[in-house]
């Protein structure tokens, strides 16, 4: 059985009614057939695996967590606790949306490397911390903080990827369209690459993705430049020993392809390409290179170009 619970934590420095994060935890759960989980619908961790792995995700901008409801239910089934979580503040300037929270203070040619870029993380951390420890959670004693892992789509694959360097605990990275190619408007010089430090990486992309190519402008590049995912493996890219890193190319997916059901209301899916392969098809080989990849399993996959270092 899986099961999530909620939880809401502040965000520092961050301005009412903007300061909140409403936390979604997804995890193995063991039913006792209590009265109390009857009345409630709280149920306690399945501790068979315990300490298990934990994969904070990070969404994408204007993206609910909702359409990666089946990517957390998936890696819970596989005893990786996982957590969404929804903040609405501004996405750009005067613009009010759903939005992983990015501190564009630390993503400029002269703060970058400083510090974390997304101000969400160490509260999701310490709430993480808290409820692991709480005798009255469900989840006390069910998660190993020390081997933490972000991963996230698009804009949020962004984060996890810049952000993975500053966290001791967080052990590797996982991203679904996402790049660390630097916006010319924060004052980068066109074609820039931000590291994304040394710890183990996966990138996955697709070649039907029409919204990163809509968006090259952004990063002072025409839409026949390199692709940024590509770009960023090949420069950003640096694993150290014992640790390694993938750049997964799915064919035939498109940038939206880990979104499902897509809310076609919000966001920039009308940027995107028409996929060739059956979506499901495509999400389920998504999973089965994340669990490999968090597992340290062999990777691979049909209708993949995988490169590795």
């Amino acid at each position: 059985m899986i099961r999530a619970l909620f939880h809401a934590t502040a965000l520092p420095n961050a301005s009412a009614p903007y300061n909140v994060l409403h936390l979604k935890i997804y995890y193995p759960a063991a039913p006792t057939n209590s009265d109390a989980e009857r009345m409630s619908g709280v149920i306690p961790a399945d501790k068979t695996s315990a300490p298990m792995p934990v994969v904070i995700f990070f969404n994408g901008i204007n993206v609910g967590i909702e359409s990666y409801h089946w990517l957390a239910v998936k890696l819970a089934e596989a005893n990786i606790i996982t957590v969404l979580y929804t903040h609405v503040a501004e996405t750009l300037p005067g613009v009010i949306g759903l939005t992983p929270a990015i501190d564009l203070s630390k993503v400029k040619p002269d703060t970058y490397g400083s510090g974390a870029t997304c101000p969400a993380i160490q509260p999701i951390l310490d709430s993480l911390m808290h409820l692991n420890s709480d005798e009255k959670s469900p989840l006390c004693g069910a998660m190993d903080l020390n081997h933490i892992i972000l991963g996230g789509h698009s804009a949020g694959g962004t984060v996890a990827l810049q952000n993975a360097q500053f966290f001791a605990q967080v052990k590797a990275v996982f991203a679904y369209a996402g790049h660390t190619m630097a916006s010319t408007m924060l004052g980068f010089e066109a074609g820039t690459v931000l590291s994304v430090g040394n710890k183990s990486v996966m990138l996955m992309r697709g070649d039907k993705d029409g919204v990163i190519a809509a968006s090259r402008v952004r990063y002072g590049t025409s839409e026949q430049s390199q692709d940024p995912v590509e770009k960023t493996f090949d420069e950003a890219c640096q694993p150290s020993a014992g640790e390694e890193a993938l750049d997964v190319l799915l064919q035939g997916a498109n940038h939206f392809a880990i979104a499902h059901p897509l809310d076609e209301t919000s966001g920039r899916f009308f940027l995107d390409m028409e996929m060739t392969r059956p979506a499901e098809q495509v999400r389920e080989q998504i999973a089965g290179l994340v669990l490999a990849f968090i597992k340290k399993s062999e990777i691979r996959a049909e209708q993949t170009v995988i490169r590795k270092k």
